[in-house]
């Protein structure tokens, strides 16, 4: 029986050199593969622009840009994310695509849980592109802002503020928070508040009123405007006059401007009072005794002094009245 002899010891620059032959072997064998899955990825790449393409023109067809533009994204990014799995099957014939489809199964999981917030938005974005609560051009107020909604992407909704400036709004914010849509009917009612005298009519004064503001620029016959006495209050009669105008920012904020000169123009012209709040100051008692001696409570005059009293009638016109020295003598001692 013959001696088993050891296995010679290699080189290790020839492990590593027959490895690299053994790469480059592979390489070449694979080319065909490699080319194969590269035209693949190509024809992909130009199925799916063509794809998003006609999306985004039938979009337009239906006035729904924003909508056709992110179905147009998905549906591209579906066709690449294919076209990625068949390719990897050609350049790697051991794997399979049942395999590759349970790995991406469990590592969704993962996913989700990660972009979470980005796939909410995404989600919420979807829906607000398919059923339209409001459209790209409108007037919106969502929380603390209100501008014209410029496009509707995936993520977020871009909004212009009327003083020049951009929001961005998560789309998932204006999905479950209420949204006020100002341009969402043709027209819309404003309102302002006028005071007038409790010497004038009031009746009288709203027809007049009324009569001014249908002669204003920008107030819509029908639906009509009025003016309804709304409030007695402490200095004056509250008329409230309402119009219609037409929905965007400008019109009403114009519009509003010209009634409210020509509620002022009215009234000046007929003599109509527009009477301002006033007030009457009663200065506490200085003593800070409550319940004392009510001859010592200076109520606001100065200390020696009591209030002037009222002058009797027949008294000369320039008699100087004897409560008035009095209080001016106190001032000059203080």
């Amino acid at each position: 029986m013959k001696p088993v002899q050891p296995p010679a010891i290699r080189d290790p620059v020839d492990l590593v050199t027959a490895k690299l032959h053994a790469w480059v072997n592979g390489f070449f064998l694979q080319l065909p593969n490699i080319a194969a899955a590269i035209v693949l990825l190509l024809v992909a790449w130009g199925v799916g622009k063509a794809v998003a393409w006609s999306i985004r023109r039938v979009g337009r067809r239906r006035h729904r840009l924003d909508l056709s533009a992110l179905l147009g994204s998905l549906a591209f990014g579906a066709v690449m994310v294919a076209a990625l799995l068949l390719a990897a099957t050609i350049v790697f014939p051991s794997v399979k695509p049942a395999d590759v489809l349970a790995t991406l199964g469990i590592g969704s999981v993962a996913i989700g849980f990660a972009f979470k917030e980005i796939l909410q938005n995404l989600f919420a974005g979807l829906l607000l592109l398919m059923r339209r609560p409001f459209r790209r051009g409108d007037q919106i107020v969502i929380k603390d802002y209100e501008g014209t909604v410029e496009h509707i992407q995936s993520r977020a909704t871009l909004i212009k503020t009327y003083d020049g400036r951009r929001v961005i709004i998560p789309n998932a914010d204006l999905y479950i928070s209420p949204v006020m849509v100002n341009t969402a009917f043709p027209v819309r009612r404003e309102q302002f508040d006028v005071g007038i005298g409790y010497g004038d009519k009031p009746a009288h004064a709203a027809e007049l009123f009324l009569e001014a503001i249908r002669k204003v620029e920008g107030v819509v016959a029908d639906p009509a405007p009025e003016v309804l006495p709304w409030g007695l209050d402490d200095n004056y009669i509250t008329l409230r006059a309402r119009w219609w105008t037409e929905s965007k920012r400008t019109s009403v904020v114009h519009t509003r401007s010209r009634v409210v000169l020509a509620l002022y123009e009215t009234a000046i012209a007929h003599g109509i009072d527009l009477p301002f709040p006033t007030q009457m100051v009663l200065f506490h008692d200085q003593t800070e005794e409550p319940d004392g001696d009510r001859a010592r409570q200076r109520e606001g005059w100065p200390a020696g002094a009591r209030p002037p009293r009222p002058r009797r009638p027949g008294r000369r016109e320039g008699a100087v009245d004897e409560g008035a020295r009095v209080v001016a003598e106190g001032a000059r001692e203080r």
